[in-house]
């Protein structure tokens, strides 16, 4: 039911095939988040137009509203957000540490309050694990601790409690209709993290995450400890770099090896009047754009780009129209499924170290 594919090569990036109950996923790859089962500002179909073929969904926040149970009740997640294709939820780990009002955490589990209404949880990786069996994702998460990177102890404490909840998450899943991926974690320690990558290949679950980064380390930390755990996993199955999504970041982290990502920064970008181009962001509301009749992006086919002017993106901005947020949703998803498709055609070709450095040449 799933199946891993590498199917071209060049240096450590690489083309893969995901096969997954609800289509197959062509790597690498770009999952928009729909935190509450929606992806704020467009609809499904607007998704499907842009090229979407992989959607995130947040754990943490639909067991609190609207609740794992009644989205079970209503023929899981792809039902109920009316989703056919491929969906990933985290485990909800990050949101408990980072969310939370307060948060209590042992070697069991961790018990917190909501941030909706001040409410007391308790999650365990078997509640976790519970929890996105219910939701009825194609790939789920294990729980695990995330903790800030730099101090070491934390980070050596929360690795070896992450690894501890795995073996719990691996024993307590039980649908072969899930792929249950394992998450690396060691913070900025490139010790911690090779045992962490070392711990979670020997497990043999069907992907494996690289965790615990995209957190306030420097763009280098952030490299240099991808390029590490990337080369640590194993090359048979996919390797996710959770909460990473500029241009500039997933080009370094497919060239290292890594095969999927998500990220909120371009759907939020989108709702703040920012639009994404492979070379920079644009504020569409700066006085430049007031009577500027070029798309956003002239070398752009999306629908807004198709369609509108710099000028009228512009005046929905200043002007606080929801149109404004959904047209520079779009326009940031497919720019980035865009280049993800001519990042997997160029390495397809043996062409991507040329692409890389065109790529470089043109960031501003």
């Amino acid at each position: 039911m799933f199946e891993f594919t590498v199917l071209a090569t060049e240096n450590r990036a690489r083309v893969g095939l995901l096969r997954t109950p609800h289509g197959m996923i062509h790597t690498p790859v770009f999952a928009p988040v729909g935190t509450q089962a929606s992806v704020k500002a467009v609809t499904p179909e607007q998704l499907s137009s842009v090229g979407t073929s992989l959607l995130l969904a947040n754990t943490y926040h639909l067991y609190l509203r609207p609740g794992f149970e009644i989205v079970r009740d209503q023929g899981g997640l792809h039902k109920f957000m009316n989703w056919s294709g491929p969906i990933l939820t985290d485990s909800g780990g990050f949101q408990v540490f980072s969310l939370s009002k307060k948060n209590n955490i042992d070697d069991e589990g961790v018990t917190f309050q909501s941030h909706i209404d001040g409410s007391t949880h308790r999650f365990t990786p078997e509640v976790a694990v519970d929890v996105q069996n219910n939701l009825g994702a194609d790939i789920v998460m294990a729980f695990d601790q995330c903790p800030e990177p730099y101090d070491r102890a934390t980070n050596e404490r929360a690795m070896v409690r992450t690894h501890d909840w795995v073996l719990r998450c691996k024993s307590a899943h039980n649908r072969t209709d899930q792929a249950l991926f394992g998450i690396v974690q060691g913070g900025i320690f490139p010790d911690l993290r090779s045992e962490s990558a070392r711990f979670i290949a020997e497990l043999d679950l069907p992907g494996n995450a690289i965790g615990g980064l995209s957190v306030g380390e420097s763009k280098e930390e952030l490299k240099s400890m991808t390029k590490l755990v990337a080369g640590i996993l194993p090359a048979g199955k996919p390797r996710y770099l959770m909460g990473v999504g500029s241009p500039a970041e997933l080009v370094s982290a497919i060239s290292n090896g890594v095969d999927m990502f998500d990220c909120v920064l371009p759907t939020r970008l989108a709702r703040n009047a920012a639009a994404m181009t492979r070379s920079k962001q644009m504020n569409m509301k700066q006085a430049i754009y007031a009577n500027d009749n070029k798309p956003i992006d002239i070398e752009c086919c999306c629908y807004c780009c198709a369609n509108f002017s710099r000028a009228y993106v512009r005046h929905l901005c200043k002007a606080k129209e929801i149109l404004g947020a959904t047209l520079l949703t779009i326009h940031n998803l497919h720019m980035l499924h865009d280049m993800m498709k001519d990042i997997r055609n160029a390495i397809t070709a043996g062409e991507f170290v040329t692409w890389k450095q065109t790529f470089k040449e043109n960031i501003k």
